[in-house]
């Protein structure tokens, strides 16, 4: 059988989740750059998948951590977002995801916005549950 730390990596690496996306000007601001509005809904629903992947449970968003808007995403370019599980605990789940920025007539791509989006596992109670069943810590 394996491992509690082999299975996290097993199913981290089958969790990765990649969404790619064009910057249309119905999901820009003022300035013509994308709505950071709509950049934290579109980061959401990327780590949602990521989480869901890893556990195959209902899971809800409990918090968000650091959002960094390195520079602005202007209408008409390609953007992928990237999303990852960085860290597993017993009920919970960190999700990292990284959007980047190409041009649609050029080569080469630049992290664009980073953040960590938290979830929680739930049961039909709304209750915490183990995200790794068989696999939980002891004392979590």
């Amino acid at each position: 059988m394996a491992s509690r730390e082999q299975e996290i990596q097993r199913r981290t690496e089958l969790s990765v989740t990649r969404i790619t996306k064009a910057v249309f000007p119905s999901t820009t601001n003022h300035h013509n750059t994308l709505f950071g509005g709509t950049a934290l809904a579109w980061m959401d629903e990327v780590s949602f998948i990521a989480a869901t992947r890893f556990c195959r449970l209902p899971l809800v968003t409990v918090s968000t951590d650091r959002i960094d808007f390195n520079h602005p995403i202007a209408a008409g370019c390609i953007v992928e977002l990237i999303g990852r599980v960085v860290k597993v605990g017993n009920t919970s789940l960190k999700v990292e995801v990284e959007v980047y920025v190409e041009s649609m007539s050029c080569d080469g791509r630049e992290l664009a916005i980073q953040g960590l989006f938290s979830f929680v596992a739930i049961d039909d109670d709304k209750r915490p549950v183990p995200v790794l069943p068989g696999f939980a810590r002891q004392g979590e």
